[in-house]
């Protein structure tokens, strides 16, 4: 994991951004979490392995997720916040595990928020899902990354459910994957 000096930065620069907001108002940070889930599409096309040395691999893309997403938005001004979350998903298929941080900004609407986030997400694939060869992990010769890291950025609104929320959304890792997810939200 190359990048986690950058997970660092970017963890240590969205407390920085909080901080005089939380300092002004300590009970005004709301911490979250809760159970997420979606689908992760890898964005692979079998057309992108029109190579006869491919021949063989039937590849399945994408993948189920669940977990668990948790985090922390601090009021900026009267409806405006910022935040930073972070997310641990399992997966199926093609996707062993994931998990990222992002910072978010967006805008308190009635009895829901408005967002958009962007940070750093980790994909572990499951080469013989992804591949359909079982073993290629332990082919000599041949150098596959099972993970695949690189920046994540996202948009999405989140719905009052009496003493929980609703969260609906949609990600991308570096514009060539799509996640649709879905998270019910606890405050504390």
């Amino acid at each position: 994991m190359r990048f986690k000096l950058p997970l660092l930065a970017l963890g240590v620069s969205a407390a920085a951004l909080a901080a005089p907001a939380y300092a002004q108002d300590a009970t005004a940070a709301q911490f979250y979490i809760g159970p997420s889930a979606g689908y992760h599409d890898l964005g692979v096309d079998d057309e992108d392995l029109d190579d006869e040395d491919l021949d063989g691999f039937d590849i399945s893309d994408g993948g189920f997720i669940g977990g668990l997403v948790a985090g922390v938005d601090v009021p900026v001004g009267t409806s405006a916040f910022v935040g930073v979350e972070g997310n641990f998903h399992v997966g199926t298929d093609a996707i062993d595990s994931e998990y990222g941080v992002a910072a978010r900004l967006g805008a308190n609407v009635g009895n829901g928020k408005v967002f958009v986030k962007a940070g750093y997400q980790w994909v572990d694939l499951d080469l013989a899902n992804l591949t359909g060869i079982d073993g290629i992990e332990d082919v000599d010769g041949l150098e596959i990354e099972d993970t695949i890291d690189d920046f994540v950025v996202g948009v999405g609104g989140e719905f009052g459910l009496g003493g929980a929320r609703l969260r609906i959304g949609v990600d991308t890792v570096s514009f060539d994957t799509i996640r649709p997810n879905a998270a019910i939200l606890f405050a504390f």
